[in-house]
């Protein structure tokens, strides 16, 4: 994360500072830190995303969110990944019901200024999710998703789909995305 705190606080008082503001802010290890507007591309990425997987789970048990629902990975984190996906019974942090701690699939769309840390530190606490079973990270730049799913001995196996054509296979939902669809509408160039 390369913004600067705005405060440092308990997880009692970044919940409460939260769940009473109108921007969205993150928390790490007893830091508070707001949430940025996102470009055009990440919108358009996002947005095809929680579309194209609607339609693929449509009548299953699980449910497509976007980046409004907050995630609970650790002790050190409170996020809100671009895409949650959660199958089965959604379950949360408290009776407030708005913090969601056990997804099955988290989506990322990458940006300059996020990407070593979607893909560092944020990557290192999501693993600490028992429920989670793919992470997807998604250039919003170039055609480039990058595919790690949790293995059964607990380890994560990354594959890379760089290719219009290509197929974005996601085993834990049973279901196939359309690397085409996911960049639909958006200027690369």
């Amino acid at each position: 994360m390369t913004a600067e705190p705005i405060r440092q606080a308990t997880i009692e008082e970044y919940l409460d500072f939260e769940r009473s503001s109108q921007e969205k802010h993150e928390f790490l290890e007893g830091q508070i830190y707001a949430m940025g507007g996102a470009s055009v591309r990440h919108n358009l990425i996002v947005g095809n995303l929680v579309g194209e997987l609607r339609q693929l789970l449509k009548g299953r048990s699980c449910l497509v969110f976007p980046s409004d629902l907050r995630v609970h990975a650790t002790e050190g984190l409170y996020a809100y990944p671009d895409v949650t996906v959660v199958c089965g019974t959604p379950e949360f942090d408290d009776e407030t019901k708005d913090t969601l701690v056990n997804p099955t699939l988290i989506v990322e769309v990458l940006s300059e200024s996020t990407e070593s840390y979607d893909r560092g530190e944020k990557f290192a606490r999501y693993r600490s999710l028992p429920s989670l079973a793919e992470y997807v990270l998604v250039s919003q730049d170039r055609v480039s998703v990058e595919h790690h799913a949790r293995q059964p001995d607990g380890h994560w196996l990354t594959t890379y789909v760089e290719d219009l054509d290509g197929t974005l296979s996601l085993p834990a939902l049973g279901c196939e995305l359309s690397v085409a669809e996911i960049f639909d509408k958006v200027d690369l160039s």
